[in-house]
């Protein structure tokens, strides 16, 4: 359920500063949002799966604390975030 090495590479490529920027909060929605997807393709085919559920839904929750502390600090980055991943609506 994890992204590997090269994924988290291009991710951290195509949002972070630079190459070795891994903690900004538009890497780390980035690569939750990566974690999530992976996790809601996992829990379509396994209903039942109860602690991959409660790990999701806590993602999803620490997603939406660095969402909103990205609004509250810049506005233009978190517009240009959402569209970029396609997240909300």
């Amino acid at each position: 359920m994890s992204i590997n090495l090269k994924n988290k590479q291009e991710i951290i490529k195509k949002f972070g500063a630079n190459e070795k920027d891994s903690g900004s909060a538009e890497v780390q929605i980035a690569m939750l949002t990566q974690k999530i997807a992976e996790l809601t393709e996992h829990m379509k085919s396994n209903k039942k799966d109860f602690s991959a559920k409660r790990g999701l839904l806590k993602m999803v929750g620490k997603r939406k604390g660095l969402l909103s502390y990205l609004r509250d600090k810049d506005l233009d980055s978190y517009r240009k975030l959402i569209k970029a991943l396609n997240i909300r609506g």
